[in-house]
């Protein structure tokens, strides 16, 4: 990659950027003003303890939900923190170019004074004067973040180190000692990592460290059981999209099986990652993200975290529900109903890279190499 500085620091970076829609998700551990590629600014996430009902024995549809769920809105507003207070973050490439394209953001000075910092301009190689720059953008903006919500504040890992596991942990490294410096301690942070095989792997080394990890391109339960088998922290799936693959891929065996049993793909997976993660007792929390509708949201319930759309959390906020009303408010998920669920021998093992990429590839779709081209089309989250 040939770069040029010859144009300011804040259009260099805003250009080398990827040119995407703006939009959460991604997903921190305790609650989250999140983004990911789809959208990306602050996603303000309804805490746990957030209440709209008034005092007449009524609440709404929000507050139903959020008994068994962290609720995370994704969306690209910023001036809803009183509606839904945020109690965590993340910050990414995306979040840095929404940041740069809308100059009256509160965040706008952190990315300004990334650009400014002359350690990173004295560099005379460009993909390293990149690299500083982005580093201290994302840091400085992550930094601010931390002051602004009580939660975890999660930092996107390059994309581009995808497939390089020593690359994965160096960058961490790097992000740490740039938080280090400001006073963020590392127990605020989360690091967000593609789930490649290696990413995987970094995942496992750097939670061996005290380094708190959120596995993201979760499309497959091999990459779901390895994310957990590694103890990352959190582990996110997007629903729609394994419903959107899985309506242009008609023959996968598995999947066809599934739509026969009346299934739908995505949430199957949630619910067999859930299951495996509680069944045999692992640490990592799970997040539901591409949730596209009401009745999606509701046949999660009990996952540790949704994401979803500001539209359908703003109907169910509308909503009102009598106490004793019981419609759709159930607990999908629990961790004794996973007790009970049974799985394959071929599912019930410890992944090792040949395992996973077999299981990855011949039975799943992460196997679609457009899964893969999207973490450098979309920018990943």
């Amino acid at each position: 990659m040939s770069l040029s500085l010859q144009s300011s620091p804040s259009s260099f970076l805003s250009s080398s950027l990827p040119k995407l829609r703006l939009g959460f998700a991604n997903g921190c551990p305790s609650s989250s003003l999140l983004f990911k590629f789809n959208a990306s600014f602050p996603a303000i996430r309804a805490s746990s303890g957030f209440s709209s009902s008034l005092d007449t024995g009524l609440r709404t549809e929000l507050d139903a939900v959020s008994t068994f769920s962290e609720i995370v809105p994704d969306t690209v507003i910023f001036d809803d923190f009183e509606k839904f207070p945020p109690t965590a973050a993340t910050v990414s490439s995306s979040l840095l170019l929404g940041i740069l394209s809308l100059p009256d953001t509160i965040f706008r000075n952190a990315v300004d004074m990334a650009l400014a910092d002359s350690t990173c301009s004295r560099l005379d190689n460009p993909e390293l004067r990149l690299a500083c720059f982005f580093n201290k953008a994302l840091v400085n903006v992550g930094g601010d973040l931390a002051k602004l919500v009580p939660g975890r504040v999660s930092t996107e890992v390059d994309a581009r180190l995808a497939y390089d596991t020593h690359g994965i942990i160096r960058r961490v490294h790097d992000l740490l000692k740039l938080y280090n410096e400001i006073d963020v301690p590392p127990e605020r942070l989360l690091f967000k990592i593609p789930s490649t095989w290696q990413g995987i792997e970094a995942s496992r080394l750097l939670e061996s460290e005290g380094i708190q990890t959120h596995l993201t391109f979760v499309y497959s339960f091999a990459q779901a059981a390895a994310a957990a088998q590694a103890g990352a922290s959190v582990i996110q799936i997007f629903v729609g999209r394994v419903r959107d693959w899985a309506r242009n891929h008609s023959g996968d065996p598995e999947i066809e099986a599934a739509i026969q049993r009346g299934e739908d793909p995505g949430l199957g997976l949630v619910t067999k990652a859930y299951n495996y993660i509680h069944k045999y007792g692992h640490k990592s929390k799970l997040m539901a993200a591409a949730v596209r509708n009401k009745q999606d949201l509701f046949s999660l319930l009990g996952v540790d975290y949704i994401i979803a759309p500001l539209k359908i959390l703003q109907s169910l906020k509308e909503s009102i529900t009598a106490p004793d009303e019981k419609y759709s408010y159930i607990r999908r998920l629990s961790p004794q109903s996973a007790a009970n669920h049974d799985f394959t021998a071929e599912e019930d093992i410890a992944f090792m890279v040949l395992q996973y990429e077999t299981a990855h590839i011949d039975m799943d779709m992460a196997s679609d190499v457009e899964i893969v081209i999207s973490m450098y089309k979309f920018g990943y989250s």
